[in-house]
């Protein structure tokens, strides 16, 4: 599958969100941010150095400017389970900070995005960042080159 570009829809991809027994939701992405501008951005793993290091703290530390530009909400999406993602929200900050903390643990929206890294033991999310109005991609920032192009100081500099 291509990897995902500016003009693309965010499918339609039923995700996981919190702790299965305190009110874990599935939920799908194209209902969650239909209407909105939104930034969502994909990390090979939580807990790992780079995304814990500088890659999530650079989208907690840009919440205000972010809103400022007129994102209404921020997305953190990896494969790893709800438990996982859930934990590294609360003890990170970024769930205080406002991020939602999504798992693909299937990897149905890595997939659809053409983001997949092969891998020996579970499926990864590749590093990338992107802005979308409505459910369409308006700016996608790939980490082909150096991981910190998708880290929110990109992202900002071109809102």
């Amino acid at each position: 599958m291509a990897e995902v570009k500016v003009g693309d829809k965010i499918p339609s991809v039923i995700m996981a969100e919190g702790l299965q027994d305190f009110g874990k939701q599935e939920v799908d992405i194209a209902e969650l941010i239909a209407g909105k501008k939104v930034a969502i951005f994909g990390v090979p793993g939580a807990f790992t150095p780079g995304c814990s290091k500088s890659h999530l703290p650079s989208f907690i530390e840009a919440q205000d400017e972010l809103k400022a530009k007129g994102v209404e909400m921020t997305i953190c999406i990896a494969t790893n389970d709800s438990y996982v993602m859930e934990a590294w929200g609360r003890t990170s900050g970024g769930t205080a900070a406002g991020i939602r903390f999504l798992s693909d643990s299937e990897a149905g929206l890595t997939k659809a995005l053409g983001l997949l890294i092969d891998s020996p033991m579970l499926p990864r999310t590749k590093r990338f960042s992107l802005i979308a109005e409505d459910g369409v991609v308006t700016h996608y920032f790939s980490s082909a080159e150096q991981s910190s192009d998708t880290w929110a100081p990109a992202v900002l500099s071109k809102l």
